[in-house]
């Protein structure tokens, strides 16, 4: 390969790099901001013991 050659190849592989750095911000930015590994606890159920009349 001549010089030449190495550097467009090089120049090639550089702009690749940077293109799926860019992609790989641009979807992390558009993405809410929700942590993922969070829980959250939940209360056991309650059972009805018996009926209640609502009244509005």
């Amino acid at each position: 390969m001549t010089k030449r050659h190495q550097r467009l190849r090089m120049q090639h592989r550089i702009r690749l790099v940077l293109e799926e750095r860019r992609a790989a911000f641009a979807a992390r930015d558009a993405e809410p901001a929700v942590d993922l590994e969070a829980t959250m606890e939940l209360p056991p159920p309650q059972r009805a013991v018996g009926r209640v009349t609502i009244r509005y």
